[in-house]
């Protein structure tokens, strides 16, 4: 990983309940295509529920645009669907 535009993202694995651990091999950055990434926390089906309709509104801009979502683009669909009622 190498170059100006470069950078990471680090996130534990584990899924818990207070300080019970369930477990320690639980998704929290998610891929929304080569270039957009997405980390969620909070309450794990809830972060798998938003995953879920995000990737669902993403393939349905790259069948209307022909292309990937720019990350600006994909903010503001974030943005919307978190404010939503």
């Amino acid at each position: 990983m190498v170059g100006k535009n470069c950078f990471a993202i680090a996130s534990d694995r584990r899924l818990g309940v207070q300080l019970q651990t369930i477990a320690t091999d639980f998704q929290k950055i998610y891929r929304i295509h080569d270039k957009l990434f997405l980390g969620l926390s909070g309450l794990g089906t809830d972060a798998q529920t938003l995953y879920q309709r995000l990737v669902y509104q993403h393939k349905l801009y790259q069948l209307r645009e022909e292309r990937d979502m720019k990350p600006e683009t994909f903010a503001s669909l974030v943005s919307a669907r978190l404010y939503e009622k």
